[in-house]
């Protein structure tokens, strides 16, 4: 299953080898995370600074509610 927020970011910055080296990590985990694996927590807020904000933090990792909550759930 494609992650459509990694394929986002991915077409924001022109390609997988991009968002990899502004995430610091390889192209293969990128294309990792692109068909299905989590991105880890540690880098989730390099993409979120790679696409200026265009990705959200909340939509790469949903499921860590509390580390990166929904604007519609803050206090």
């Amino acid at each position: 299953m494609t992650n459509q927020h990694v394929k986002r970011a991915i077409d924001i910055l022109g390609g997988q080898a991009a968002l990899a080296r502004a995430c610091g990590v390889t192209q293969p985990a990128v294309f990792r995370w692109l068909n299905g694996s989590r991105v880890k927590a540690d880098h989730v807020m390099s993409i979120v600074k790679a696409t200026n904000g265009e990705v959200k933090a909340y939509q790469i990792r949903p499921d860590l509610p509390d580390t990166f909550p929904h604007p519609s759930s803050e206090v």
